[in-house]
């Protein structure tokens, strides 16, 4: 798997984005501060449309920032002299649709980017795209085109794609709303065991409050928009976990305090009539 990870400390700080769609200015994220340290699984839960992505779209230098500041590792990413960051292969993102090329095995899908990038001659990053999808357990799809497998092994192949940079920061956009329960459950055991060997600082938005408890070192419940932090929850079950974390009563007081969080500003946001928002 990638190497261990020693950094990835974000910070957020005071960051403020407003969208002029049509010449009406529109808050997305109002004055937001957030720190998540390096090797930190860090998941963010919020009603739909509240901001959640436009955090994520800004850390990872797709969209600009308003005000306020955003650094990796004290390092500047974005802020009043620099509005948007620079895209990197220290922060890579999963998005919820998938992006895999549909006429690249899976193989080629992941030794891509360091071919394009020159990191690696075409021969050795494909050897080490097949290691590092025997190491997720599905070295036997690697010849396969991604409508050849399950939409399971096409999200765990997209997650070793983005290992193969040795990423600071995995940057996950709802990357498993789409799956039953079963398949999702598969996919918890999987990150995790991704985490366990890399230990790269995990920012990951979704609307599962169950999903965010179990994989999260932090929950942080936002806002209806403009976004800022409502609630942060600190996770103290210890790592490695498994489902049996699920029905300790720990598992579900975090989770009924998340719930009741989220409930207040998910009201806030139907009230308001609320639409989604990247």
């Amino acid at each position: 798997m990638a190497e261990k990870n020693t950094k990835g400390a974000i910070s957020i700080r005071n960051v403020t984005k407003i969208y002029d769609p049509e010449g009406v200015n529109v808050m997305a994220v109002d004055d937001c501060s957030l720190e998540i340290k390096s090797g930190e699984v860090c998941m963010i839960v919020g009603p739909s449309g509240c901001g959640k992505t436009t955090l994520l779209n800004a850390i990872a230098g797709f969209h600009s920032i308003t005000e306020g500041e955003i650094y990796l590792d004290n390092e500047i990413l974005c802020g009043p002299n620099k509005p948007l960051a620079d895209q990197g292969s220290d922060r890579i993102v999963v998005f919820q649709h998938g992006a895999l090329f549909p006429w690249k095995t899976l193989q080629e899908n992941v030794a891509y980017g360091p071919i394009v990038q020159k990191v690696l001659p075409k021969n050795e990053a494909l050897d080490k795209a097949g290691s590092l999808l025997e190491e997720a357990g599905i070295g036997d799809m690697m010849k396969k085109y991604p409508g050849e497998v399950s939409s399971g092994m096409a999200r765990r192949a997209e997650i070793v794609r983005a290992l193969i940079n040795n990423p600071k920061v995995l940057l996950l956009d709802e990357p498993y709303r789409a799956m039953d329960a079963l398949t999702k459950s598969i996919m918890h055991e999987s990150l995790l065991e991704v985490y366990d060997k890399t230990n790269v600082t995990i920012f990951f938005i979704t609307h599962d409050l169950e999903e965010a408890i179990f994989l999260g070192d932090k929950v942080v419940v936002m806002t209806t928009r403009p976004a800022k932090t409502k609630l942060i929850l600190d996770v103290d079950i210890p790592r490695p976990r498994n489902y049996q974390v699920l029905s300790s009563e720990k598992f579900r007081v975090l989770v009924n305090e998340a719930k009741d969080a989220v409930h207040e500003e998910a009201i806030k946001a139907f009230e308001a009539g609320e639409r989604e928002l990247a």
